[in-house]
């Protein structure tokens, strides 16, 4: 099974030949696959593919290059930036104390983050005589609105200080930022160009409706970011990352999950956690069961200080599987990593991510493959 050939990484041609000569230099067989024979230049999404075995060695030489500071680079896995995006909820609130909690303990720097949407319908030409071509709020409410969200935006900040000053909340320094726009599209915006290495938001529990904006909008940004992102419901019961002790990470048998694994076990090894692997089928079968028992087994040997045990779910009435699967094994978090996908796929094929999201209590985290 050592031998066994697995994906690295998904390149362009260019960054993908920087890769395998960086692994080459250090004595690790590298294949290129999905290589246009004819035209390499012109060649995308070209797999990196190295023998099993060589995967912790692989990872840590990627780690400590610089190869990806370039247009595209991945956020850095083990970045010392926390962003917490907030809404003034009681439910960002939650995931404030947690994101602050994570942030001293990892001696990361917290940064939290607030956007201001205003609904408004632009000018336009108008397509006929029953088109409206003038703004739906007024300037004068525009301002009003804003006025609101800045004073709104000084009580929450305001409110996060003095629960660190009276010791409810960890001491730590934090930054705040205040801006205007979508608030998916900033959020994302703003990891991208300061390299966060982990989002925390608060979201509503599965009671709520689906259309609630904290909802829709961390939906948004697990789709869009690559960013990892810890989805927080508002009646999470623990505030510190110490008390999170089981973890169930889903897997759909894709070699790049075993890279998002990888992200996740160095966000958590410093905590005495265990894990459950976990797969969703519409068909029970021996070779699912024989395939997360090989997945366990190279865990065990890469991770060895850990536990890991492994089930499948049943895709039929799959949320009452699941969470009778998070109820029996007590977990506590939900890890499962995330494939960029298409606006159609998006829009028509609702992701597994998302029906977690608005279908269950138990606090998510999305990791990009």
């Amino acid at each position: 099974m050592e031998d066994r050939l697995i994906t690295l990484a998904i390149h362009t041609y260019q960054k993908a030949q920087i890769i395998k000569t960086l692994l080459e230099s250090e004595g690790i067989e590298v294949c290129l696959h999905n290589v246009n024979l004819i035209s390499p230049m012109i060649s995308s999404g070209v797999r990196v593919r190295i023998k099993e075995r060589d995967l912790p060695f692989a990872l840590k030489l990627i780690e400590n290059s610089t190869f990806l500071e370039a247009d595209g680079k991945m956020p850095d896995q083990l970045a010392k930036k926390i962003l917490i995006p907030v809404d003034f909820s009681d439910y960002s609130k939650r995931a404030c104390e947690i994101g602050l909690n994570f942030a001293k303990k990892t001696q990361a720097e917290a940064i939290i983050m607030y956007v201001h949407f205003t609904p408004f319908t632009p000018p336009a030409i108008s397509l006929n005589d029953n088109f409206p071509n003038s703004p739906l709020v007024s300037s004068e409410e525009i301002a009003a609105l804003l006025l609101k969200a800045r004073n709104d935006w000084k009580d929450f900040t305001d409110f996060i200080h003095s629960k660190i000053q009276n010791k409810e909340w960890a001491d730590v320094l934090f930054s705040s930022v205040f801006c205007e726009g979508l608030p998916e599209e900033e959020i994302v915006s703003y990891c991208n160009k300061y390299n966060v290495g982990l989002i925390i938001m608060g979201t509503r529990g599965r009671n709520q409706k689906d259309v609630d904006l904290i909802g829709s909008v961390t939906a948004e940004v697990i789709e869009m970011t690559k960013t990892p992102v810890f989805a927080i419901p508002e009646d999470t019961p623990f505030c510190n990352f110490s008390d999170i002790k089981r973890i169930a990470f889903g897997t759909s048998f894709d070699q790049t999950d075993l890279l998002s694994f990888d992200r996740l076990y160095k966000m958590f090894q410093s905590y005495e956690v265990e894990y459950y692997l976990f797969h969703i089928t519409h068909k029970q079968s021996v070779e699912n069961e024989n395939k997360l028992a090989q997945i366990k087994e190279y865990f065990d040997r890469q991770y060895p200080a850990i536990k890991v045990k492994y089930a499948v779910l049943d895709a039929q009435d799959f949320i009452l599987n699941l969470e009778k699967f998070l109820r029996d094994k007590q977990i506590d978090i939900i890890s499962i990593p995330t494939h960029k996908r298409n606006l159609f796929a998006r829009m028509f094929n609702p992701s597994i991510s998302r029906k977690m999201l608005f279908h269950t209590n138990t606090p998510l985290l999305t990791i990009r493959s």
